[in-house]
């Protein structure tokens, strides 16, 4: 039985894109795609998801990109554009879900201050039981320590536990810390999955 359902934020509940202001700010596709694969990477923000602040984060490359300074700051500037709605049809499931008097909680790679911000903007971020941000406690997906950790501070079991994330390494690491998970691409299919393991709301 499930009776834990837990919640990625970022590309499930809201969108994020970190394309949008880059597409004003770099024109060409080629070099846009560069800096955003090379200079201000995934693997670059996950640090701030882990607990760098911006400032050492873009001292860090600023240092390697000195050209690229003005771009390079530009990522945290233009932060808010970069999550400009949410994700559709996954608010009203979560609603029902809360509704329903299921428990519900979620767990998040995010730096503390953009949390925050996206907090403010979007309510159903401060509607559930509780969060895990990455930020906050300096782990981050999918390292198995985050997991249990949310385990721990949540008081749910693993093994009653459904999670939804749109990495799909996020959600090998939940199955082998015995959730059950699914990976997101749709509202559809999130409502799917969720019939199959038999939860109704």
């Amino acid at each position: 039985m499930i009776r834990h359902i837990v919640f990625d934020i970022g590309r499930v509940l809201i969108r994020w894109d970190p394309e949008i202001p880059y597409r004003r700010l770099i024109a060409d596709d080629a070099r846009r795609e560069w800096f955003l694969a090379k200079v201000c990477s995934s693997a670059w923000n996950k640090e701030q998801d882990r607990g760098r602040s911006w400032a050492e984060a873009e001292a860090v490359l600023i240092a390697q990109y000195p050209d690229e300074a003005p771009l390079i700051r530009a990522y945290r500037e233009h932060w808010s554009e970069m999550v400009p709605g949410e994700v559709e049809g996954t608010r009203e499931i979560f609603d029902g879900l809360v509704a329903a008097g299921l428990d519900v909680t979620m767990l998040t790679n995010f730096a503390e201050d953009t949390f925050q911000i996206a907090q403010s903007r979007f309510p159903v971020l401060t509607r559930s039981r509780g969060v895990t941000v990455s930020a906050a406690v300096e782990m981050v997906k999918p390292d198995r320590a985050i997991y249990d950790h949310h385990v721990r501070t949540m008081d749910i079991d693993p093994a009653q536990t459904l999670f939804f994330d749109d990495m799909v390494e996020n959600i090998d690491a939940a199955e082998a810390a015995g959730w059950h998970a699914r990976h997101f691409t749709t509202a559809a299919q999130m409502r799917a999955d969720l019939g199959e393991l038999g939860v109704r709301f």
